[in-house]
């Protein structure tokens, strides 16, 4: 199994490492719920970090309902990221209503050429999730991060459950949202997940830094 660990800055992509993650989502931001790193950032984790690290592509905080000028920044950052070397990213964009906004999602995987792309929690303020799914699917997503509508994937186990079914393998349902040591155990068993997300924070800072010893208790647990 796979522990995705959520890094705001670089002594937590180095910790995710050394406590045996298996991939980094790298974010800025993280007040804002994660937004694109700097370029300088970006630059020296691809030189200093093994693992893989998938940046995320968010050109601001607060809703992912992007006008022509974002969606073109994010495209610079996506084609900054190709000449970087990295091997996947994070990104989604939705419609007003909610829904996801296939043509410009399309048009992000496409500019992401053999790069990787998971669509993040976007997904989860969807109105229809199953809908939502298949829209991921045909624009070409390989992953999808989601709490299942709910606040945390503890609570949206269930919803969980039933999109790792109706995938069927056509996607990766990675469960993220206050996955903990203390409760990756059941999130596994209750939803059939092979990959999961976690920040490791355990307790709040201004500095952000994931926990050694939680990404470790959480490798365990998954092996």
């Amino acid at each position: 199994m796979i522990l995705e660990v959520c890094a705001y800055n670089i002594q937590s992509c180095l910790i995710a490492e050394k406590a045996g993650a298996s991939r980094i989502e790298l974010c800025a931001d993280p007040l804002l719920g994660g937004t694109t790193p700097s370029y300088g950032l970006l630059e020296y984790a691809i030189e200093h970090i093994a693992i893989p690290v998938f940046p995320m592509i968010r050109p601001r905080g607060g809703n992912y309902v992007y006008d022509a000028d974002e969606l073109a920044i994010m495209q610079k950052d996506i084609l900054a990221c190709r000449r970087l070397g990295y091997k996947g990213i994070v990104t989604g964009a939705q419609l007003l209503d909610g829904r996801i906004n296939t043509d410009q999602l399309k048009r992000l995987i496409e500019c992401a050429g053999t790069m990787a792309v998971t669509c993040h929690k976007v997904f989860d303020s969807t109105p229809d999730a199953f809908a939502a799914l298949e829209d991921l699917i045909a624009a070409g997503c390989s992953r999808v991060l989601t709490s299942g509508l709910e606040k945390t994937a503890t609570e949206g186990a269930a919803l969980l459950s039933q999109l790792i079914t109706q995938a069927a393998g056509r996607i990766i349902i990675m469960p993220g949202g206050g996955v903990r040591s203390s409760n990756i155990a059941h999130v596994a068993e209750t939803t059939g997940a092979k990959e999961f997300h976690s920040s490791a924070i355990v307790a709040r800072a201004s500095n952000n830094i994931a926990d050694e010893r939680e990404i470790r208790l959480i490798v365990q647990q998954l092996q």
